[in-house]
Parts: C-alpha cells; structure tokens; sequence
C-alpha cells in the first residue's frame, strides 16, 4: 500500500526543455517538502518500450528533432507538425491502449504533462484506467499554438499557462475557465530562484573574463546551433560565454575561431545560472526556457523572429518586445547592431527585466496540491478530520480501445 500519493510527471527529450522542466517541478516539490512520491516518465519509452524505433534507424523519435535544431535547418518544421498531429490521432487507438496499461501498472494519483501534441491520448487513456485521477497539463510554451498542441477542449484536462496570451488563447479553444489556470512565468530549476553566492567581479576575472565590459551569454538549446559560429564571428570584439549543449563538435569549432576579446566556451553545464550571473545580456533562439531563464537573471535578450523560427516559439519575440526585454532582428547577421542597440540603453534594458517576477516553480507545486484527492495524501486526510483508514484498494477499468 502506498504511504504517500504518487505525481507522475511526463516528458520527452525533444529539444531538451520538456526534461528540464519536470526536473525544475520535482526539485520545486522537494524544497516544499511536499509528502508525495514522485516519478519522471519518458513518453517515449512507454510507447516504444523495445526501442524499436532505434534499432531500425538507429536514432531515439526524438533525435530527428533535436538534429534539426543543432544545423539550424528548422524551415517546414510547422508543416512536419500537422503531419505529427495527424499520425498520433491515426495511431490514437493503439496509443491509448498502450498508456491506459502504464497507468494501469503504474497506479498515479494525479499525472502531470509536460508535453504537447499528446494531451489527448494521455488524458482518454487516464480515464480510461483510473475514472477521476486528476489530468494536469503545465505548458513549458509561453503560448499556445492551437489547434491540439497544447489544449484539448472536451476533456477533464486542467491547463497550467504562464503567460496571460496563453490563458486567453486557451479559453478561445474552448476550455472552461474553471480548467485554466495562471501561474507567472516558466518553470525554471531552483538555481535561477537563488541569490547568487560568488562575488560577480571575481568569478568573472577567474573565469577569464574582463570584470567590468559587457559581456554576452550566447544559448541555442541544449544542442546547440551551428548558428553560434558566424555570430561569435561577428562578435570577435566582444567579450563572450558561449554554452554549446551537447554538441562538442560546435565546441571545439568555436574554440578554434579566433577572437579579439576573451571568450569562454562550454559543452554541456547543468550550472547555466552561475554562468548567466556573469553576463549582461543574452543572446539566442526564443525558446520560452532559455529566454525565461535570462530574464529571470536580470539579462536584456537579443533574439531573432524569421521564416526559420519554430511556430510555437514566435509569440516568445512578441512577449521579448511588449514588455521592453530586449531586441528582436530578423537575422543573427545584424547581431552587431542589435548588440550596440541594447549596450546603448542597457540600464533601462535591466531595469525592466528586473519588473519580471517568475515564481512558478513555487505557484505549480500549490496549484497540484489542490488536485490530489484527499484520500490520496494522509496528512491532507487527517487535516480535513477524515478517517485515514487505509482505502479500498482501487482497481483499474479493464483495458478497452478508445473510440
């Protein structure tokens, strides 16, 4: 029997900031001391178990995304997604076959997603399993990028949006407000909440880096881009840390670049806030975590918008621009002007990102507490005067094809 109720939370490794974000939520309810158990669960191996997929082509389902982010070749990428769309809702039967046993199997009292596209089949599949368990659905997008990507209107699916544009998008779809809910920001790992504990001017001249210039953060995701090396071409003046993900081939290119002012190159770190910490603007893809995190620093962004930006991530320049964040181009090869443009109003630049006020990593926990049946958590149980008797075992609905 359990003692304590069990969270499971949902990713994928596509693009690496779905991983990352449950892995924030999990550290968030460990510092609440939150009494639940807590599980990670990677779609991907519970739809293709065997990993079928990789012995055929020799690459993870995610991988093929992931390599299109790493060349920058992400042009058609908003076709790919409806092609995307329409095979999960052609495979819909034997998806949700497939997850009402997991769940079945795995007995959760409230499921997080963290993920989009799946939210249908993961939600029917639950209520197929086990009727009532709460569905929740924690957007890792500052938007929405409807239809079916990240709210699904018909089901008992309670939608966690940080931004307002996600909010007023989700109830365009059709949920009812009583199935969405606000919280201020993305969900960022402790570290980005915390004071920083090393003195900036010594940890930058220990980091080889000038103690007062302007220095630059330049991230593309966790894989990187090839686009970092013309951009830190251009940028050969100016002091720079470059955060190169997983991808040490970029690594080794950019140490080889030769540059004028002082530089630090870096594969793949964990530790992205100590380094943000140094900087005094950010320079990347608008993707929602890493802009998020920057601002959640205190860093101005530089950003592009073009033919060639994810379409889930477009809003992200709107948000960048309406709310005075930084500078959005249309391409990297005017990165020296958007550089000299932020450099020249930095001080009102900093002063408005410093307004941003993310505390989602503490909002999310409170709001999934409210979800969890009573019964399910003891202390809840015996705050509330009920009988902490042990439950009726539950029994799961025999696995049927979804219609």
């Amino acid at each position: 029997m359990k003692t304590q109720p069990l969270v499971e939370l949902v990713y994928f490794n596509a693009g690496g900031g779905h991983r990352a974000a449950g892995l924030a939520l999990q550290q968030g309810i460990a510092l609440q001391h939150r009494p639940w158990q807590l599980r990670l669960t990677n779609l991907t191996e519970v739809l293709d178990p065997q990993g079928l997929f990789q012995r055929l082509t020799g690459l993870q389902p995610e991988d093929l995304y992931n390599k299109r982010l790493t060349s920058g070749f992400t042009l058609g990428l908003a076709q790919e997604l409806k092609l995307l769309q329409g095979g999960i809702r052609l495979l819909q039967g034997s998806l949700v076959q497939r997850l009402q046993a997991h769940w079945a199997a795995s007995r959760p009292d409230l499921v997080v997603s963290l993920i989009p596209n799946f939210n249908r089949v993961l939600c029917q599949s639950l209520n197929l399993a086990w009727p009532g368990v709460p569905f929740v659905t924690v957007m890792t997008d500052l938007a929405d990028h409807p239809p079916h990507f990240w709210a699904e209107p018909g089901l008992p699916q309670q939608l966690v949006c940080g931004t307002a544009h996600a909010v007023q998008q989700a109830l365009a779809a059709g949920l009812p407000a009583s199935q969405v809910h606000r919280v201020s920001g993305m969900l960022l790992r402790p570290a980005f909440h915390a004071a920083p504990a090393v003195d900036r001017r010594r940890a930058r001249l220990a980091a080889g880096l000038p103690a007062d210039e302007p220095t630059g953060l330049v991230l593309f995701g966790g894989h990187g881009s090839r686009a970092m090396l013309p951009l830190a071409e251009r940028l050969a003046d100016v002091p720079l840390v470059l955060l190169c993900g997983r991808n040490a081939a970029l690594a080794r290119a950019l140490r080889a670049q030769p540059a004028r002012a002082p530089r630090v190159v870096l594969e793949f770190t964990p530790d992205v806030a100590p380094w943000m910490h140094l900087a005094d603007f950010f320079i990347g893809k608008p993707g929602p975590g890493s802009i998020s995190e920057a601002v959640q620093m205190g860093l101005p962004v530089i950003t592009t918008r073009n033919a060639w930006t994810l379409p889930q991530e477009r809003w992200n320049t709107d948000w960048v621009q309406e709310h005075g964040l930084g500078v959005v181009h249309r391409s990297l090869r005017t990165v020296r002007a958007a550089v000299a443009d932020v450099l020249q109003q930095l001080p009102a630049l900093q002063a408005r990102v410093r307004q941003q006020h993310n505390r989602a990593l503490f909002e999310v926990p409170e709001l999934l507490s409210r979800w969890l049946p009573p019964a399910a958590d003891p202390a809840r149980a015996a705050a509330a005067g009920a009988n902490t008797a042990a439950p009726a075992p539950r029994v799961p609905v025999l696995l049927t094809p979804s219609p």
